[in-house]
């Protein structure tokens, strides 16, 4: 019988399971292990300010329209709880006199 690809019985290629190697030391490589404190909070900025260029920023015409809906929302919100509270209020002084 033949085993199925990707069966866990076989190891995979090119990965050796002796135990007996002795272990390397993982290095720091990069633009990170090279430089220090100040070098990093450069390389930080850096790619904040590169993340930043691939926003795609809404133009003024969205903005304004977003605005608005949240604006118009809001007071909607604001409107029905008023009503809500005032209603539980009316309730409230109806049965505790």
């Amino acid at each position: 019988m033949t085993d199925a690809l990707g069966s866990i019985d076989t190891p995979e290629s090119g990965r050796s399971d002796d135990t007996d190697e002795p272990k390397k030391k993982a290095r720091r490589g990069g633009k990170r292990g090279k430089k220090g404190p100040l070098g990093r909070l450069a390389l930080f900025y850096r790619q904040i300010l590169s993340e930043l260029h691939k926003v795609v920023w809404p133009s003024r015409g969205e903005l304004t329209t977003y605005t608005t809906v949240v604006i118009v929302f809001v007071v909607f919100m604001i409107g029905l709880v008023t009503v809500i509270d005032y209603g539980f209020g009316e309730v409230v002084k109806y049965v505790f006199g």
